[in-house]
């Protein structure tokens, strides 16, 4: 087991090891190298024939999923036609939802989210019916997961999930197929270890059985991936499933400077679950890493795009800065700053358009119907959020008025005050501005209300919705009216939607805007950690000790893509909520005055 830490060489070191077997008379084609992505298997091979003056060929580099579904194919025929690809994977889940009848009001994020959970009962072999949803009722998960299982037998399908189950399976049901591969690939290297899941591990000890000539390279301090189903736990027990194994530690980083290295250190011995390293750096010291606090999200922004332009300026290229963030939404604001201020950017994930959320379209809904009728479209979106108890039927013209309304309900007295209620909202937020309007329809409204009955209902986090509800209300800070806001919208998401349309190819030479999890294996001159506060990071789902952990490494995994230059950014405030520093600062020493006016 060769524990490697940022910036240490492990590639370096996996294509060393690898000639140095075929040096020692190996050979090659008995050799299997396992990454995680095929662009780090390409990466690996392509480096390894440098090295090898082409002699790599006979070596087996892939990802798990490559390797288990080789296996498979000589075993039951497979062709790459048996593969279910992703976005049928989706297409299942959607209509197995509209089949159900089940209301989701944003489709696109609820599905990854459900086949995330798909995933993790298959791969962790979980009793469905013991398993606890996340996204919807317990009842629901299980109908729909049978529903899923039963849609791809029907066509003949396997996912990536199921080409770990049935490797696994077919190497417990036919010992004599896993004792031919056994014989086949007798030498097994495995980068990125931290990230493997419980069934990988499984069928790598079945197959490195019985000699066991098994080389792991990972750092348990990067283990990133848990809703994934890597755990860390797996490394950290390697020394006990094989108690005669070397451990071999690569101390020396290369990338980071030693005043990352030291503030990086400091902040993971945080962490009680892990293996004690003795990191340094091999670089000059470099300048002091930065903590700054800002006085809010603007003042951030303002303090990034200063920085960005100073970096620019000493003639540091974009493409050496990045920016980086706990989530994706959080990508927005410094994505728009940049281009406001024409400094070349690229996302490295896709970031969602804020006023295309279905929050987004509620709000929207509401303003409206603030003219002399309201349209039908709008008016159904929204009537009963919350439940106001108006049907369909009731709202059969185009354009509607609560005059026509109440005749309808004439028969029904008790829908009166229902109607009362949402005529008098309406009549008062027509003279207010935007920025009012939507916190009056959110407190008196009682929308802030249906956004925790709705988080209540999928099983979210309310105070997730209610951020994107204040994103989307902050952004009409300074309209005067809806016909403003609805221009700046306009012009917002045309400029956004185009920058996202000719993101591929993307200028190299960019500052990179990622997530953390996104950015893991880069490195850049210079890298920003925004929002570093309590409740972003850690993020505020995180409660139990190994959550906590893990979203400490996530943080270092961020702080240690730095080569040079490591700025932290955190807020005293955040839409008009008291925030505070990540306790994650606390280990680094070095703190600015706040920014007043940068």
């Amino acid at each position: 087991m060769v524990l490697a830490g940022p910036g240490s060489g492990k590639t370096t070191v996996i294509i060393n090891r690898i000639q140095n077997l075929i040096e020692h008379h190996v050979r090659p084609e008995h050799i299997l190298v396992i990454t995680f992505t095929r662009a780090a298997a390409r990466q690996m091979r392509e480096r390894f024939r440098m090295l090898s003056a082409g002699a790599s060929d006979p070596v087996t580099f892939g990802t798990f999923h490559a390797v288990f579904f080789q296996i498979l194919k000589h075993a039951y025929g497979y062709t790459a036609e048996n593969i279910l690809r992703e976005e049928d994977r989706y297409r299942i889940v959607t209509d197995l939802a509209r089949s159900m009848n089940m209301e989701i009001a944003d489709i696109k994020e609820w599905v990854p989210e459900v086949l995330a959970e798909i995933s993790r009962v298959k791969t962790e072999k979980l009793p469905v019916e013991y398993y606890y949803s996340a996204s919807m009722p317990e009842d629901l998960f299980r109908k729909l997961y049978a529903g899923y299982l039963q849609e791809t037998r029907r066509l003949g399908k396997i996912d990536f999930d199921d080409m770990s189950v049935y490797t696994l399976d077919l190497f417990h049901g036919r010992p004599d197929i896993l004792k031919a591969w056994q014989e086949h690939f007798r030498y097994i290297l495995v980068d990125e270890f931290q990230d493997i899941d419980l069934i990988q591990y499984r069928i790598v000890r079945m197959l490195a059985a019985p000699e066991n000539n098994l080389f792991i390279v990972g750092d348990d301090d990067q283990s990133i991936y848990r809703f994934r189903g890597s755990r860390p736990e797996i490394m950290l027990g390697f020394p006990k499933d094989y108690p005669d194994a070397r451990v071999i530690g690569l101390r020396e980083n290369y990338r980071c400077s030693a005043a990352i290295v030291a503030a990086s250190v400091a902040v993971i011995s945080e962490n009680k679950h892990r293996f004690a390293k003795a990191l340094r750096s091999a670089a000059p010291a470099g300048g002091p890493v930065e903590v700054m606090e800002c006085m809010d999200m603007e003042t951030e922004m303002l303090c990034l795009v200063k920085s960005v332009r100073s970096s620019l300026a000493k003639g540091i290229a974009p493409g050496e800065i990045a920016v980086l963030t706990r989530t994706n939404p959080e990508g927005r604001a410094p994505w728009q700053k940049l281009m406001e201020f024409q400094i070349p950017c690229r996302v490295r994930d896709t970031v969602p358009i804020l006023w295309d959320h279905w929050i987004a379209r509620d709000l929207i809904a509401y303003l409206n119907l603030t003219g002399d009728t309201m349209e039908r479209r709008d008016f159904l979106r929204v009537c009963n959020h919350p439940n106001r108890y108006i049907t369909r039927s009731s709202a059969y013209a185009k354009t509607l008025t609560f005059a026509g309304l109440r005749a309808w309900y004439r028969e029904k007295e008790w829908m009166a005050k229902y109607l009362d209620s949402f005529e008098t909202l309406i009549r008062e937020i027509r003279t207010m501005r935007p920025y009012a309007a939507m916190n009056y329809i959110r407190k008196a409204g009682e929308y802030d209300g249906y956004l925790r009955e709705y988080a209540a209902k999928h099983r979210l986090d309310p105070e997730e919705l209610f951020q994107i509800a204040d994103e989307i209300q902050d952004s009409s800070r300074g309209c005067g009216n809806v016909r403003m806001w609805m221009e700046q919208i306009d012009r917002a998401r045309k400029r956004m939607a185009q920058e996202q349309e000719n993101a591929v190819p993307q200028n190299p030479d960019s500052v990179t805007i990622a997530t953390l999890h996104s950015a893991k294996g880069l490195e850049f001159t210079e890298v920003f950690l925004l929002n570093v506060n309590e409740g972003m990071i850690p993020y505020h789902r995180a409660v139990m000790e190994h959550e906590i952990e893990e979203e400490r490494r996530l943080f270092y995994v961020g702080m240690t893509r730095a080569k040079k230059a490591l700025h932290i950014y955190y807020v005293k405030e955040r839409y008009n909520r008291k925030m505070q520093p990540s306790r994650f600062l606390r280990p680094i020493h070095q703190v600015e005055k706040p920014v007043e006016n940068p």
